[in-house]
């Protein structure tokens, strides 16, 4: 994959989380970290007047907090830190993406979170509105993960409508680039309203599941095979927690069919999939982030965006 990564850090366990996720993302992709702590921009409330010697403060602060963040990193990782300024923290995230090319965003989990599970907080959710790369969501407890590990295995969340083309080639893309297993996943048969007679419609439900599976299996790269898997549940949250899972696994779902092109918008079966969901989520935009992009799987042409 190479390029950049970019880590929202704050000094508190969800920074500690992004940032060691992050760390074992770019290492196994042979990216370079960016550390970045957003401070807040010059045009401040004049609830909150500028004031010189607090605004020094608060960058030397940051630089503090980002100095002992990268002494946590592996030492041949390569990284650089960043202090910017924003509305913000997920605009000024927003923008150090842009300007420093990088190909994700990595954040934390909301403080008081369980441990291996996702609690939106402020930011991540300002991301998934905003963000044109993907967006990783550390689960609280990320930082405790053994580093070694690194990304084992990456399951794509495969719908039914078109679009699949940019969720299964960032699946790839990483897949390639970390050198992990690629699992495709759908969700389709336990993704029903609570007034359907779940019977024959379940059935037929995960009778078409498969087949939206085997054509985007069938148009994978050449050289890139993929496990397939139906869930099975009485709801997206319970199929999610009968699943296997790795220590070292991503999973990666589409941004809802809601959001703006080239932006993203956290669809309702991605959003019931983080309630249970033990692993990082990357949630990928419903298109490119620059026009005409190429990835490694554009033959793909059935499934869809969750």
């Amino acid at each position: 994959m190479s390029g950049r990564i970019v880590v929202g850090y704050t000094a508190t366990d969800a920074g500690a989380d992004a940032v060691a996720l992050g760390a074992r993302v770019a290492g196994a992709a042979g990216s370079a970290l960016d550390l970045v702590v957003v401070l807040p921009g010059e045009d401040r409330s004049v609830i909150t007047p500028p004031d010189a010697g607090y605004d020094r403060y608060l960058q030397e602060q940051a630089q503090t907090w980002l100095a002992e963040a990268s002494a946590s990193l592996p030492a041949d990782l390569p990284h650089e830190t960043h202090v910017r300024y924003g509305d913000s923290f997920a605009e000024g995230l927003v923008r150090a993406a842009a300007d420093l090319g990088a190909s994700h965003i990595v954040v934390g989990a909301a403080n008081g979170g369980i441990r291996g599970r996702h609690r939106l907080g402020t930011v991540a959710s300002e991301l998934l509105h905003s963000s044109d790369v993907p967006v990783v969501l550390a689960p609280e407890g990320s930082r405790r993960v053994d580093p070694a590990s690194g990304i084992t295995r990456i399951t794509a969340a495969i719908g039914t409508r078109p679009g699949a083309d940019v969720l299964v080639e960032e699946s790839v893309a990483l897949a390639v680039a970390t050198g992990a297993e690629l699992r495709l996943l759908s969700l389709v048969s336990v993704d029903l309203p609570a007034t359907v007679d779940t019977g024959v419609i379940r059935i037929a439900g995960a009778a078409h599941a498969g087949d939206v599976l085997a054509k985007v299996l069938a148009a994978l790269p050449d050289g890139i095979d993929a496990d397939v898997v139906v869930a099975r549940g009485e709801s997206i949250e319970d199929a999610v927690s009968h699943l296997s899972w790795e220590p070292g696994e991503l999973a990666v779902v589409g941004s809802s069919r809601l959001a703006q092109p080239r932006r993203l918008f956290l669809g309702s079966t991605a959003a019931k999939m983080l309630h249970e969901l033990p692993v990082p989520m990357v949630v990928v935009p419903r298109t490119r982030a620059k026009e005409g992009a190429r990835g490694p799987a554009t033959a793909v042409k059935e499934g869809a965006q969750q």
